[in-house]
Formats: C-alpha cells, structure tokens, sequence
C-alpha cells in the first residue's frame, strides 16, 4: 500500500475517530450541555481518558481549539470578582455600555492582527454571556445561602484590566487559530479539548455550564481538515 492510498484510508477514517474521541472525553461538561460541544461519557471528575490525551496531544487543531478553551476559563473565573464587586450595590449584571467596549475593543485588535473581525465578536458575545451566566448563578448562591456572599468587594477597575489582558490573549488565539476553527471536525476536537480544560482548571458545574456557553461561535463552517 503506498503512502497516498494510506492516507486516503486514514481520513476516511477521520470522522468516526474524532467522533469517538469526543464521546470518549467524558460525560457532557454539564447537563443540558449546549449542541456546540459534543456530549462525552466519562463521568465529570474522571481524568480524560489517556487514549483520548495521547492521540490529540498532537494535533495542532487540538492545541489551538484548548488554548481557546483555557482563555475562555481564565475569563469566567473573572466573572466571581465582577459579581463579588457589584453584589449588594445597584450596579446592574448587566452592561451594555461596558460590553460595547469589549466587543469594538477586540474588533479593532483582530484587524490589527489580520483576523476576522467578525467571527471574534461573534466569539466575544458568547464570551461575554457566559460571564454573565456565572454571575447570574452566583447571585443565586448568595440569595440562598447568604453565608457564602463574599464579604469583600474587589476593585472592579483593577477587574477589568485583568480582564483587558485576557481579551488580548484570547484575541490573539482566536487569530492564530482560523484553520483550526474552520476544520471540518473542529466541534469534536473542541469538546475534547473543553473537557481537558475543565478538568485541568477543576472547573465546577457553574463554571462548567459557563464554559459550555462560552465557546458556541468558535467552530465555523468549513471542510478543511485542520492544521
């Protein structure tokens, strides 16, 4: 058999592999989990299964799509600072005049670096949804059990700087990524690689569901197969 006759059987092969290696990275990152992420078996405080690890370690796509994944984690553990600062004042969780910002800020970032506009704001409103649905649970934690509100209020400017630098980070991903994004398997590697996040971070189910959220507009339409 020569190479080009093995390769062509292994990218046939492609589809149900990625396939399994999805079902394989564990039980849904949450319950209800949204369609943009494939529902895995293995239970949520399981490891990744090592078979999965290994075979998509190497691939560039799955290395693009998790650092994607991880920024989006990075950027809900801010949303329990957001909401720690706004609890018990009159300040709104909702924000549009903050989230206009983000969404030209990052805009403008992808021109300058050659990325499509477009798909990252489109990325950023679910980054910025998925903030909000954490905080939104947050409150309703501390309504419940008002033992668990925090007792401290962080500086929400010195917040958003942090947060400011982790738009940048997830800007620059986001660019470096677009054949990864556009591959055509890219939702299945990205549920591995959400699931790898997860567990990584020890991501619990608020957060979890947060990070489901966050990341539906990653994946574009496409059939190429990846870098």
């Amino acid at each position: 058999m020569n190479r080009r006759t093995a390769s062509a059987r292994l990218s046939a092969r492609l589809p149900a592999r990625l396939s399994a290696l999805a079902a394989a990275a564990g039980t849904a990152l949450v319950a209800g989990a949204a369609p943009a992420l494939a529902a895995p078996t293995q239970a949520p405080d399981q490891a990744p299964a090592p078979a999965v690890a290994h075979g998509a370690a190497h691939s560039g796509s799955f290395a693009r799509l998790h650092a994607i994944a991880a920024l989006s984690a990075e950027r809900l553990a801010t949303a329990d600072l957001v909401a720690a600062s706004k609890w018990g004042t009159d300040r709104p969780i909702d924000d549009p005049a903050r989230e206009q910002v983000v969404l030209e800020s990052v805009r403008a970032q992808a021109v300058e670096l050659g990325a499509d506009p477009e798909a990252t704001v489109r990325i950023f409103r679910d980054q910025i949804e998925a903030n909000k649905l954490v905080q939104r649970g947050l409150y309703r934690l501390w309504t419940a059990d008002p033992a668990k509100a925090p007792v401290e209020r962080p500086d929400l400017a010195k917040v958003r700087e942090e947060i400011n630098r982790i738009n940048t980070a997830l800007v620059r991903a986001i660019a470096d990524s677009e054949r990864a994004r556009s591959a055509e398997y890219c939702r299945a590697v990205l549920a591995v690689a959400a699931f790898q996040v997860r567990h990584e971070k020890g991501l619990d189910r608020l957060h979890s569901q947060g990070l489901v959220r966050a990341v539906p507009s990653v994946c574009a339409a496409g059939d190429r197969t990846g870098d």
